[in-house]
């Protein structure tokens, strides 16, 4: 069976010679005619998946009018990128502050020079557009529960009225816990003291709110509101995340994707939208043993509801380097991604030949790949390379994907931080 895999691998793989060559324009044509473009990347700590990424965007938002990117990230610091490249003052001067708001680790995921040179794109790109045409950068995260309240606070401060008092009486309620989230999450999972009632009462306070708002208010006065969901995500993740079970990961991926939801409403009738995020999240969880956990992710739920207007593509590597950290919260190091497991995916790609590949999954007929499981690689931001078995996920490539785009060797990101420790 191996060889009959590579033989189909073979058949099926094509050169990739990155987002401008004849490959990727018609891997675009088929994309472009979706609602929802999904790029993911094996790991948050690699260049080339953000640089193809961006590229391939760039292609999208130009060719085929795609409104906004949505990424993996929070609301309130992406939301402070989104004003710089919509060209607003209150986004910074340049687009290194406008990263200034990436404060929470990972800080490399966005506060990156591969993102600033993004930025300066779409800031251009955006220049002389009216506001409603200008291409947004957004995240659809929900990490941020003491973030959103603040700016939400800071929002409702400068327009009194009852919306700041159920603001102020939802952030009492969070207060005692001194942004600590393990210490909220244990209180209300296990003592019933939770604050889902008052942030349920801000959050119809403020929801669509925007569709009265004056045209020079409309964006901010989304924001809100798009803060109190973050933060009612935030509440019930953290609750769930005491039980250590599949659940909060669930409530994490179908928040992504009502982020989404609310992000095409606010952009209108035939909005389409770019989606950043791991590979974890964007490939279908139904070709994984993920469902077998009881897991869903962002690329199964939209595919359910939205069908062929979904359109995934993933990354993988054989080997190179990376940032990470050895724990949560740990100094950043440039790591080694060691040559991929015997028989992975990745493995079995790079034997095929040292290039790099795209596989275009959607329009090629049935081949053996279609009912191969394999491993696939998924580094994390916590990362450890000699423990590189854990570091797979069972996996139909044909059914997790719509493409797939190969790197043989990448380069670690480019952290804004300061220069990463190397191993």
């Amino acid at each position: 069976m191996e060889n009959e895999v590579l033989e189909a691998i073979r058949k099926l793989a094509q050169p990739y010679l990155g987002a401008d060559a004849a490959g990727a324009t018609a891997l675009l044509q088929q994309a472009g005619s979706a609602d929802f473009v999904l790029l993911g990347e094996a790991s948050h700590g690699t260049s080339q998946f953000y640089t193809d990424r961006a590229a391939l965007s760039k292609r999208l938002i130009t060719e085929y009018g795609f409104r906004f990117i949505a990424v993996e990230g929070d609301w309130p610091a992406c939301y402070t990128l989104n004003r710089y490249v919509k060209g607003y003052e209150d986004g910074g001067a340049n687009a290194r502050d406008a990263l200034r708001d990436f404060e929470r680790w990972p800080t490399w995921m966005w506060a990156n020079r591969e993102v600033i040179e993004l930025a300066e794109w779409m800031r251009e790109y955006n220049k002389y557009k009216p506001d409603a045409d200008k291409v947004g950068f957004y995240g659809i995260d929900m990490y941020s529960l003491w973030e959103s309240m603040e700016a939400i606070l800071e929002y409702l401060e400068s327009k009194p009225g009852s919306d700041l008092d159920a603001a102020r009486k939802a952030f009492e309620c969070f207060e005692p816990h001194g942004r600590d989230e393990q210490r909220y999450g244990a209180s209300s999972a296990l003592f019933g003291e939770g604050c889902e009632d008052e942030v349920i009462a801000l959050l119809r306070k403020l929801q669509d709110k925007w569709q009265y708002a004056d045209s020079n208010d409309r964006e901010d006065v989304f924001s809100a509101e798009m803060n109190a969901f973050a933060v009612a995500g935030a509440e019930s993740y953290y609750t769930t995340m005491i039980r250590q079970d599949a659940d909060s990961w669930n409530v994490r991926d179908r928040h992504m994707v009502s982020s989404l939801e609310r992000l095409m409403t606010f952009h209108g009738e035939g909005a389409r939208a770019i989606v950043w995020e791991h590979n974890t999240h964007i490939g279908d969880a139904r070709a994984t043993d993920m469902a077998e956990d009881g897991m869903v992710n962002v690329g199964q739920l939209l595919r359910e509801k939205y069908g062929d207007k979904v359109f995934a593509i993933g990354y993988g590597t054989y080997s190179g380097t990376v940032i990470a950290g050895r724990s949560w919260g740990m100094e950043l190091e440039v790591m080694p991604v060691p040559q991929a497991m015997a028989k992975s995916w990745e493995e079995l790609l790079h034997r095929t030949g040292s290039d790099n590949k795209l596989l275009v999954f959607r329009s090629s007929e049935p081949t053996i790949l279609d009912t191969v499981t394999l491993g696939h690689r998924a580094i994390g931001v916590v990362y450890h390379p000699e423990r590189e078995r854990g570091n797979y996920v069972p996996s139909v490539l044909p059914e997790r994907y719509d493409a797939f785009i190969y790197f043989d060797e990448t380069t670690a990101l480019s952290p804004l931080s300061r220069e990463a420790v190397h191993m």
